[in-house]
């Protein structure tokens, strides 16, 4: 796989964790917790009302239909009463005179009317008109249709009313800019005829139906969620930017970086701020106070240990007098090795970029004068922030362990963006599992003979583990399947 397309792999997993690290902090969880709250409320509120809304536009709509459906009824009652010859009249001058609330026409056939489609208020209208012509008339066999008006067919099936002269039906049926729907009922008179009556609904948007969902109120709810978003980015941005300060600060001070914070922000985080300054304080003399005492007693042990290595020399027994000193150079080890122990783990220096591939070349260059031992594998792409001093006294004691009891190593380094990961392999005998976290006690040996080893006080991985916990990171020890054990170095990148 080409490098390209290497990076082109990464970038969602890149992308991906970062949503995942944002909808896990405290902004992106409020934000979300505010989103849904917001458009919930706002749903359930717009449900409410729709249903409200339904219900009144139903009992008026059941209102209005009763008065249109008794003036139907009393115009197909007038049309019915009028002598066969008489009704083409009426007609006709009903037509020249233009602006009567009804179209009426006898046509000689059953007019196929499009229908819109079914809603509840439009049952409603239907069953009002269809139940008063058979109250008032008795006529059950009435077609009742709702037709759109640009779509209305008169006098026969290949005539629309758009097609008719304006003064037909266009001033009674035709309202513009809006055209309501028209109700159309068809009444057989007789065997050949038809009594075709059309009347406009008395509201443009009477049988239109409501959604929660529609699009004016998803772009309402939607700048409704984006307002109170916006608003709580601003607070959430004073609120959180004081604890977000507290973490770094903490971060740091875990890394051995103290210096105290601001105490701004709300009561509760400038309390919190107070306390954790005070806690540095005294975390900080109680290092100082340590390191002090430690000096001191390395101060005030030299002196008494060489005057006993003295006296223990002009013994004149040879078995006490080896005893003695044997002795004396465990207690003299013993403090030399708790002195190292403090200052190689409190390296008072600033974090700065340490190259950690040219540390390995060179360690590599000095471990192979005579012979291969030890091999790099890899190399560091992204620069490391950190402790140089320190980050080379953890590789240094890893390294030496490694080659003291496998003779020969391997280092392979492992990089991205966020993380540096270093694993020292070797070829040795390994470590028993119940000793692994036993091992990174101070003083602990598990080989008699440490002669030849540079950390044989049984420091070394005390000291790695505690510079790797400085940066934030962690040493951790394995053995492999076959022979050897791997010691693996983390380093986050913050």
């Amino acid at each position: 796989m080409s490098k390209q397309s290497a990076m082109s792999t990464s970038t969602p997993l890149s992308n991906s964790s970062r949503i995942k690290r944002w909808s896990q902090s405290l902004t992106g969880q409020i934000l979300i917790i505010m989103a849904l709250g917001v458009a919930s409320a706002q749903f359930i509120s717009s449900t409410i009302w729709l249903r409200q809304l339904e219900s009144d536009t139903e009992e008026n709509v059941r209102e209005v239909s009763k008065h249109m459906a008794f003036r139907i009824a009393a115009t197909v009652s007038y049309f019915t009463s009028l002598p066969t010859n008489y009704r083409h009249i009426v007609i006709d001058q009903l037509q020249d005179m233009g602006g009567t609330r009804f179209f009426v026409t006898l046509n000689k056939e059953e007019i196929r009317i499009n229908n819109i489609p079914n809603s509840p208020l439009k049952d409603i209208v239907k069953n009002e008109v269809q139940s008063t012509l058979i109250k008032q008339l008795g006529i059950r066999d009435a077609k009742i249709a709702f037709s759109n008006p640009s779509d209305l067919h008169v006098i026969n099936n290949q005539t629309r009313l758009v097609d008719l002269p304006e003064r037909w039906g266009h001033h009674s049926l035709l309202v513009k800019p809006l055209t309501p729907p028209i109700i159309v009922i068809q009444i057989p008179v007789n065997d050949t005829d038809w009594l075709y009556l059309a009347s406009l609904m008395p509201d443009p948007y009477f049988l239109e139906g409501t959604s929660a969902l529609s699009g004016d109120r998803l772009f309402s709810m939607a700048m409704s969620v984006i307002t109170v978003l916006l608003l709580t980015i601003l607070i959430l941005r004073r609120v959180t930017r004081p604890l977000a300060t507290l973490a770094r600060a903490a971060e740091r001070f875990g890394q051995g970086d103290w210096r105290p914070i601001k105490e701004v922000g709300s009561v509760e985080v400038r309390n919190t701020a107070k306390a954790f300054n005070d806690m540095q304080r005294r975390i900080q003399r109680y290092l100082n106070d340590r390191e002090r005492l430690f000096a001191s007693i390395s101060h005030d042990l030299k002196t008494p240990i060489t005057r006993l290595r003295l006296r223990a020399e002009m013994l004149d027994e040879d078995d006490i007098r080896d005893a003695m000193i044997r002795d004396l150079e465990d207690l003299d080890m013993l403090v030399k090795g708790a002195l190292q122990s403090v200052k190689e783990t409190d390296i008072h220096e600033n974090r700065i970029e340490v190259n950690i591939s040219r540390m390995l070349t060179d360690m590599q260059s000095t471990a192979n004068i005579h012979e291969t031992k030890l091999t790099v594998v890899g190399e560091l792409e992204h620069p490391f922030i950190g402790k140089p001093l320190a980050i080379k006294r953890c590789l240094g004691n890893l390294v030496d362990n490694a080659l003291y009891y496998g003779k020969t190593a391997t280092v392979y380094i492992e990089d991205d963006e966020d993380e540096v990961c270093i694993r020292i392999c070797d070829q040795g005998p390994g470590i028993p599992i119940d000793k692994m976290d036993k091992v990174f006690q101070p003083y602990t040996r598990l080989t008699p003979d440490h002669s030849g080893h540079p950390g044989g006080m049984g420091l070394g991985l005390s000291i790695a583990r505690n510079i790797a916990r400085a940066h934030g990171g962690e040493v951790t020890l394995s053995n492999h399947i076959e022979q050897g054990l791997e010691a693996k170095l983390w380093l986050p990148r913050h």
